[in-house]
């Protein structure tokens, strides 16, 4: 897994050493240093997730929010991102979730709200393809899916503790000690 997650940093690496990333968090492109790849509080207590890195989606970005093309402009000029930074939660905070959400349906402005757990289940997109099951508990559907062998979940997932007892009998601990075990809370 190491060596996989290292191979997944390719290209941060390779940003690193042309000078486009710092060690600094909070100062990068995508780790909310820059005012068009963060996440801003809405005037109803709810949030959009903003990744508008490419010009094409940072000027529906700056469209659909009504920013000034003079302010805005200079999108990767990194010495302004702060205060545009600043000024983007301000107007944010402008309107609900929900109106920033019609605002930038339908458009690449790659402006989404963030949803709950919940709400990602029941989003329509998510709906139409499957992704969540609910049989008992809320749980990602099998992925990979392969057409002539998709998964399946054949039962909810285990409650806290179902196959406690079990799983230590198996484990060789004797039916004294496992009452012993779940009298002092030690397991549940």
């Amino acid at each position: 897994m190491i060596e996989g997650a290292a191979l997944q940093l390719s290209a941060v690496l390779m940003m690193r050493a042309v000078g486009h990333l710092k060690e600094e968090r909070g100062t990068n492109l995508t780790d909310t240093g820059a005012h068009f790849y963060e996440v801003y509080e809405t005037s109803d207590g709810g949030y959009m997730a903003v990744g508008a890195i490419e010009p094409q989606f940072y000027a529906l970005l700056c469209k659909g929010a009504n920013l000034d093309p003079e302010r805005f402009n200079g999108q990767m000029d990194s010495s302004r991102w702060d205060s545009l930074k600043a000024e983007l939660a301000d107007i944010f905070k402008t309107k609900t979730r929900s109106e920033w959400e019609a605002i930038f349906n339908g458009t690449d402005a790659c402006v989404t709200p963030v949803l709950s757990l919940s709400e990602a289940a029941a989003h329509p997109h998510n709906q139409a393809r499957g992704v969540y099951i609910d049989n008992g508990a809320l749980q990602p559907a099998p992925g990979p899916r392969f057409s002539r062998t998709p998964g399946a979940i054949s039962r909810p997932p285990p409650l806290p503790g179902q196959h406690t007892d079990e799983a230590m009998a198996e484990w060789g601990i004797a039916p004294a000690e496992i009452a012993r075990l779940r009298q002092s809370g030690a397991v549940g």
